[in-house]
């Protein structure tokens, strides 16, 4: 027998499986954010773990051409900085591939030619020649250094203007904000009729709606295209709206319905006594009380839709004015494939704006659909 005050075993299992998925959530979420702000350099050449602590880099770098070189005394030289930057810590240099570390930070360096090369810790570089060189390719220099950690908001700005996913977040809100809205407002009303309004065959209809979440979607693509074209939609947001509350329906009205059917049916026989249409009734006393119960909804419809990218191929143009933020990514993923940077960029710009919405209304889901699983009639 288990002693007053103490937890189950079973209860800390429970918790440590909780905390661990959501750590299993949380890091590479994280490590996501943290990459969007790494150069190219940084990603691939460490974790995004040890983005907050100093990293060692091979880099090859082009001088300045010798025909840039400037007179000093007796001697011709070219002077540079080996980080772009400017910011960086030398840890060994060299002139040829095969000892790309032979010379520490300051020494001397001899070239075969005679010209001498050396390279100071912070990056500066000077190449002195003995009589005044030609050309325009610039000696090669194999630098070794210690970069302190950097961040930059460029990989942001070259996602959202040079690369066209800001028009296409904007796509993605003009698609998603009224394919939540309308089938909410269409499957409350049917949820209450089928609730609290007697009808013939309601029976029937709730049983079609229950077969109805169990239909895969994609065989309504081919008919329901045809559909839009025969009477004129064709691809346009008014037909992916229509789409996406045609699919969202049953789920809206199913769920709602079992919310709505649990209410107290006191308050809502009492407020007909006084004399209140159905409408009044749905409108002053069902959507305050069902409010837990279209949250939860609009959630699930919010991040479907957001996050959808077969539907919108379907039902949506590929224009630039058309073209949603799933779309974009796949574009990025076959002309940007090897930038890390931006994709994990644009990777995180597509997923803030469900985390806000999730969290901002989490505290709602549990009790919309708990309290439409353990009450009906």
């Amino acid at each position: 027998m288990e002693m007053a005050g103490t937890r189950s075993r079973l209860t800390w299992a429970v918790n440590l499986s909780v905390g661990f998925l959501v750590l299993l959530w949380i890091i590479p979420t994280f490590g996501l954010l943290v990459s969007s702000f790494r150069d190219r350099d940084a990603i691939s050449t460490s974790g995004w773990w040890t983005a907050m602590s100093a990293s060692e880099r091979n880099a090859i770098v082009r001088a300045d051409a010798p025909d840039n070189a400037v007179q000093d005394g007796a001697v011709w030289v070219v002077t540079g900085n080996a980080f772009d930057s400017g910011a960086g810590n030398v840890t060994a240099f060299g002139i040829t591939s095969r000892e790309p570390e032979a010379f520490a930070p300051g020494e001397v360096a001899t070239h075969p030619k005679g010209h001498e090369i050396t390279v100071a810790a912070n990056g500066d570089y000077r190449i002195s020649y003995a009589e005044k060189p030609e050309g325009s390719r610039g000696q090669r220099l194999f630098v070794r250094a210690e970069a302190p950690p950097s961040f930059t908001f460029d990989n942001y700005r070259e996602v959202l203007f040079a690369e066209g996913m800001g028009k296409s977040l904007l796509n993605t809100f003009t698609v998603t904000i009224p394919a939540t809205i309308i089938p909410i407002l269409i499957a409350a009303f049917a949820a209450y009729a089928l609730a609290w309004m007697e009808m013939p065959g309601r029976a029937l209809l709730i049983a079609g709606i229950v077969g109805l979440l169990v239909v895969p979607l994609q065989v309504a693509f081919i008919p329901l295209l045809k559909l839009h074209n025969g009477v004129g939609l064709g691809k346009g947001y008014l037909g992916i709206w229509l789409a996406h509350t045609g699919f969202g329906l049953p789920l809206a009205i199913f769920l709602l319905r079992n919310y709505m059917v649990g209410l107290p049916g006191e308050i809502i026989e009492s407020a007909r006594v006084d004399g209140a249409s159905d409408f009044d009734i749905f409108r002053k006393i069902i959507l305050p009380l069902s409010f837990p119960a279209l949250a939860s909804f609009a959630i699930f419809q919010f991040l479907w839709v957001w996050n959808d990218l077969l539907v919108a191929k379907v039902f949506l143009g590929s224009g630039e004015n058309e073209l949603v933020m799933t779309g974009r990514i796949v574009e990025l993923l076959g002309s940007r494939g090897g930038d890390w940077e931006i994709l994990a960029a644009s990777a995180f710009v597509s997923i803030a704006v469900p985390i806000a919405v999730f969290f901002g209304l989490q505290r709602y889901l549990v009790r919309g659909l708990l309290a439409g699983s353990v009450k009906g009639g």
